[in-house]
């Protein structure tokens, strides 16, 4: 197989589009048609379904992509052995996320990543669910329980702690509540419990055995404004609480802790730009850390 051919072919499997993906390489239309037509006829395999509004992954395509991330982590090994300066990153890395973690802790700080890598393409996908690394729905996973499952690279990015909020005006309205038993008397915000996707996240008991929510969200940072907005006490992640004045801690000792992992399939750990932002991403975590179990605000 030709190189250049396979490289076309990356764009087009990253940009979705033959248009995209010639403005990406710096060439015109036809010349990216006429190498993936080469490239499928030496193949004798159809590698996309080509559409008008873009182009999706055959079986086959899908059985490629993988391959040819590896044999372009080698050219790029390559370059920086024999260059000796480190190669460019470029290309697409998509990352699936709780939203709690992707957009209140990750988000803000893409830039920063960016910044250091201006030929990389960043997708955040923060969403509460969970992510199919075989199928290429998320090079990288933050997931909330290490996966036993699988072909997979994991590596534990920080412990998180969880705890008991209300907001100052919902506290002058219904006070605090002095023991864990008084919650009853309380309006509660919690989960969509047939919305979960992994049991570690089913906590609520964990803090209370009787807990029932009156106001139920199926996001963290959902919970985190309803809480914010008066509508009762919530469990909520202390990175977020603690941004925000109006929030108290109530009955803090119920405190419970959980862990964030990095996740990918094992077939993507040598590619670099995906490394480059697996790395990114524990470094930032790590500077970050006294955040992620600390109660109330700073």
């Amino acid at each position: 197989m030709n190189w250049d051919d396979i490289r076309v072919f990356l764009a087009i499997a990253r940009e979705g589009q033959i248009l995209a993906a010639a403005r990406g390489l710096g060439v015109n239309h036809a010349t990216v048609a006429r190498r993936l037509n080469a490239l499928e006829d030496a193949i004798g395999a159809r590698l996309f379904v080509r559409r008008t509004n873009g182009c999706d992954l055959t079986a086959e395509g899908e059985a490629l992509l993988g391959r040819a991330e590896l044999m372009e982590t080698a050219a790029l090994n390559a370059q920086t052995v024999v260059g000796g300066t480190d190669a460019a990153i470029s290309g697409t890395v998509r990352i699936g996320a709780p939203d709690g973690f992707g957009v209140g802790f990750l988000a803000p700080r893409l830039g920063e990543l960016r910044a250091r890598h201006p030929g990389l393409k960043v997708q955040l996908v923060p969403v509460p669910r969970s992510f199919s690394l075989s199928r290429r729905e998320a090079d990288i996973a933050i997931t909330v329980a290490r996966p036993t499952e699988g072909r997979l690279v994991c590596r534990k990015l920080v412990d998180y702690r969880l705890g008991l909020y209300a907001s100052s005006n919902y506290i002058k309205q219904r006070g605090l509540p002095k023991t864990v038993a008084d919650l009853k008397d309380h309006s509660l915000v919690g989960y969509v419990e047939d919305l979960i996707f992994t049991p570690s996240l089913d906590y609520a008991r964990d803090i209370w055995k009787a807990w029932r929510s009156d106001i139920e969200v199926s996001s963290a940072l959902g919970q985190t404004e309803a809480v914010r907005g008066g509508a009762g006490i919530g469990i909520l992640h202390d990175f977020l609480a603690h941004r925000h004045a109006e929030l108290t801690p109530v009955l803090p000792e119920l405190g419970l802790m959980r862990n964030y992992w990095t996740v990918m399939h094992e077939d993507v750990r040598a590619i670099r730009r995906v490394s480059v932002v697996a790395d990114f991403i524990a470094e930032t975590v790590s500077l970050a850390r006294r955040d992620f179990s600390r109660t109330g605000r700073a």
